[in-house]
């Protein structure tokens, strides 16, 4: 006697569109990739130039200027120096910054992200 086995598996249409999902993903990453990576570098500038600096003797325009010359290396453009935001707390330096992204998608679609950088302890 032989039984009947059952297949499984997508079908085509369920092919599709799982391709589908993973491309719209995929294209979606990877647009998310230089702006996540410029993130990186912003709070790799400004912990530099807070932990660079003295700070009895360290002026807001030199941070400024520092940032200034580490952002030119980093190829850091969503943000400039006057952008940040500089004080003195518990004798330490903290620079940090708002800033937003747009990251146009396809069409007329984009997507705004909201960065917050900080050198603050505990900072985000």
């Amino acid at each position: 006697m032989m039984t009947k086995k059952s297949q499984s598996g997508l079908s085509l249409i369920g092919v599709l569109l799982v391709g589908g999902i993973l491309a719209a993903v995929l294209l979606v990453g990877l647009k998310l990739i230089p702006v996540i990576s410029e993130y990186f570098g912003i709070r790799r500038a400004i912990a530099a130039v807070a932990s660079g600096a003295d700070p009895q003797t360290a002026t807001v325009p030199q941070l400024r200027f520092a940032f200034t010359k580490r952002a030119i290396v980093d190829d850091i453009s969503s943000i400039s120096a006057t952008d940040l935001d500089i004080t003195k707390e518990n004798g330490q330096i903290v620079i940090s910054v708002d800033y937003s992204r747009k990251v146009h998608l396809v069409s007329n679609v984009s997507l705004l992200i909201d960065f917050s950088v900080s050198t603050a302890p505990g900072g985000r």
